[in-house]
């Protein structure tokens, strides 16, 4: 449960198209601050987790006050809490110019598993300083968990055809990871906020313990100013799990409304 929980959480902010080079990025961020998502996470047609992302003022005083403080929370439901609690936090402080981090923290709780991180970014060094040790990133961009799916926003998809593919370099558990995802078009799906045009992507994974072999993941993204992922869905060894976009409040743009670089 803790691995799906970590992965599912992750899809919520994957889209980064990052490779050796910089990519180039909307000049004005999708999103504002005071903008909050809140998702819940369903096994079958039980609500196993819920989650909300959120924009916020940084008070933190850094080498720049151009800074947004970005926040995801997760939890299980009251039902499953009994037989596996998970309450985690993740903060990320980015530059509201590059959306680059500059600090990450995350407070972990999954029953008696305790985990907190504490990691610097310095992007002239390409490197990410946590609390075991100094990383050194071959990519010229790197980001944390929260950072990626914001600064993924704001990237330009206008040249994407059906298949093609992009990769996301991330900092997590101590080390830099890539995480391989697909586009796969464009799809209008029903949504607790009504049925909204999408972007849909196929994030890449890997059959083992709790994805079978032929295992899809598919997650669905506002093609609209705002950006937001309002589902993902995959297949597990034993049903399959779907999360949700249940509430947004905030939005820099009507939801559903298109702008000069929706697909």
């Amino acid at each position: 449960m803790r691995r799906l929980y970590l992965f599912l959480l992750l899809c919520i902010a994957n889209l980064t198209l990052l490779q050796a080079q910089s990519l180039p990025y909307l000049k004005e961020p999708t999103f504002k601050e005071g903008e909050k998502l809140y998702y819940k996470l369903k096994y079958g047609f039980v609500t196993a987790a819920s989650g909300v992302l959120s924009v916020n003022t940084s008070n933190l005083e850094l080498s720049t006050k151009n800074i947004f403080h970005l926040n995801a929370f997760g939890q299980t439901a009251s039902g499953f809490s009994i037989f596996y609690n998970v309450r985690n936090n993740y903060d990320s402080y980015i530059d509201k110019n590059t959306y680059l981090p500059y600090l990450y923290i995350e407070d972990i709780k999954e029953n008696n598993y305790r985990r907190q991180e504490y990691a610097t970014f310095d992007h002239k060094t390409k490197t990410v300083k946590g609390a075991k040790g100094t990383f050194k990133s071959p990519y010229s961009q790197i980001f944390d968990l929260v950072s990626a799916y914001y600064f993924s926003r704001n990237l330009d998809l206008s040249t994407l055809k059906i298949g093609d593919s992009f990769k996301l370099p991330y900092f997590l558990n101590d080390e830099i990871a890539e995480f391989k995802v697909t586009y796969a078009g464009t799809e209008k799906i029903k949504t607790a906020l009504g049925t909204i045009d999408c972007i849909k992507f196929n994030p890449e994974i890997k059959p083992g313990r709790i994805f079978k072999k032929d295992s899809k993941l598919y997650l669905w993204v506002t093609n609209d100013g705002n950006r937001i992922p309002v589902k993902a869905k995959v297949d597990i060894l034993i049903g399959s799990v779907t999360m949700e976009l249940t509430k947004a409040e905030g939005l820099k743009y009507e939801l559903g409304k298109k702008v000069s670089y929706s697909k």
